[in-house]
């Protein structure tokens, strides 16, 4: 049985320490074992741990003991082996870079539609109010060529910085449509769901990303495998490494 317990994570909120809180993450996430990368910056925390059980649940439990992180949910998935070389902890401007400022999610959210919501959705071919959906793909080209929903839209962006750009040009196209976009783990969508909305379009993001959807719904309407920025390399609706990838 899979014993190395892999989370991601991520919140936006507030942080005006980051200097401080750099040393003191990696000195908790070493004694416990851990190895992975986290990013601090002053919109918020991303995370992406390995180790056993026990120490990534204690260091998760122990990081939302600080009311800035008390709402830090995980994406969670299983492996036989540790997927990262070290533990390292980088503060950064962004903790996804989208070179725009004014997006701020910390302070107000896009909304979100539920893993079970989406595929309802896309069963029937409309959302509640008979209107068509869209998927909009916010990852790179190269992670979309691992896997997608079937039929979604990708505008084969090389970084995220590309992303404002893009939407704009498309936003009339988008016009009378429920966009949902997505990502791997919620973190791009989210801040592409309000650059949409400021821009006119009405757009949610799927709320867990890709991973939060292989958890509470499986692999229905998507092709592939999902690509992760670990030695796993990708993972499958499963939620377990692709074949040939680290176990």
């Amino acid at each position: 049985m899979a014993s190395v317990l892999n989370i991601s994570a991520y919140l936006f909120t507030r942080i005006d320490d980051t200097g401080e809180l750099r040393p003191l993450l990696r000195e908790r996430a070493v004694a416990a074992g851990l190895k992975g990368t986290i990013l601090l910056a002053e919109e918020g925390i991303n995370l992406f741990l390995a180790g056993d059980a026990q120490g990534v649940r204690g260091f998760v439990a122990e990081l939302r003991a600080d009311p800035r992180f008390a709402a830090l949910t995980t994406k969670d998935s299983w492996s036989d082996a540790q997927p990262f070389g070290k533990m390292l902890v980088k503060v950064k401007r962004e903790i996804i870079r989208m070179d725009h400022p004014t997006i701020r999610p910390e302070g107000d959210r896009a909304p979100a539609v539920a893993p079970a919501t989406l595929r309802r959705w896309l069963d029937s071919g409309h959302d509640d109010d008979g209107r068509e959906v869209v998927l909009l793909d916010t990852r790179n080209a190269f992670e979309v060529d691992y896997g997608a929903f079937d039929g979604a839209l990708d505008w084969r962006i090389e970084r995220f910085t590309q992303f404002p750009d893009a939407a704009a040009a498309a936003a009339p196209d988008l016009a009378g449509k429920t966009v949902v976009s997505y990502c791997t783990g919620g973190i791009r969508c989210e801040k592409a769901a309000i650059y949409l909305r400021e821009a006119g379009v009405e757009a949610y993001q799927l709320d867990g990303g890709i991973l939060g959807y292989f958890e509470h719904v499986g692999g229905d309407h998507w092709s592939g495998d999902c690509f992760v920025f670990d030695e796993r390399e990708a993972l499958t609706p499963g939620l377990a490494p692709r074949r040939g990838a680290v176990a």
